[in-house]
C-alpha cells in the first residue's frame, strides 16, 4: 500500500511541474518574441494664409509722401505657420478706369513680419511697406478720387 500512496502523490506533483514548465516556456516566448511590420505617415499641406491690410490710406497725390501699409493675417490652419515676408503690388485702379494707370502708383519697402503666425483670424502683424502716387510730369487729374487695389502675398 505504501507504493500506491507514493504514486498518488507523485502524479499531482508531476502535473504541477509540467504546468510550471509550460507556463515558463510561454512567458519566455512572450518576452523574447521578435517581429516586424510597416506603417505610413503623411505630412499635411497647410492652407494658404490671407494677408489683410489694416491701415487706411487716404489723400494720395502726385509726388506726395509715401504712406505706410500694415496689416495682419488670417491663418485657417490649426497650427502656426511661418512667414518670412509680405509683398505687395498694384493690381488695378478703379474710379476713373483708363485715365489713371497702375504705373502711377509705387509700392516700396521691406516688410517686417513676426515669423510664426498663430492659427486664427487677425493674428500676427506686418508693416514696413509703403504706397505712393508718383509724379509723372503729365496731367494726372484722372487719378483724382481713384482707388488703387493692392495685391498682397506672404512667403
Amino acid at each position: 500500500m505504501k507504493l500506491q500512496f507514493k504514486k498518488r502523490r507523485l502524479i499531482p506533483v508531476a502535473i504541477a511541474m509540467a504546468a510550471v514548465i509550460a507556463v515558463s516556456g510561454v512567458a519566455y516566448a512572450y518576452w523574447t518574441a521578435t517581429g516586424s511590420g510597416a506603417g505610413t505617415a503623411q505630412a499635411g499641406t497647410p492652407s494658404s494664409l490671407t494677408v489683410n491690410q489694416t491701415s487706411t490710406i487716404t489723400g494720395l497725390y502726385p509726388g506726395g509722401p509715401a504712406q505706410a501699409l500694415s496689416g495682419n493675417f488670417d491663418n485657417p490652419n490649426a497650427y502656426s505657420v511661418n512667414v518670412t515676408a509680405v509683398t505687395a503690388s498694384v493690381g488695378s485702379v478703379s474710379g476713373n478706369p483708363g485715365t489713371c494707370a497702375t504705373t502711377n502708383f509705387v509700392v516700396a519697402g521691406t516688410s517686417n513680419v513676426p515669423g510664426s503666425i498663430a492659427a486664427g483670424n487677425g493674428t500676427g502683424a506686418w508693416s514696413g511697406l509703403t504706397v505712393q502716387l508718383v509724379e509723372t510730369g503729365a496731367n494726372q487729374d484722372g487719378c483724382k478720387g481713384a482707388t488703387v487695389h493692392l495685391v498682397y502675398s506672404a512667403s
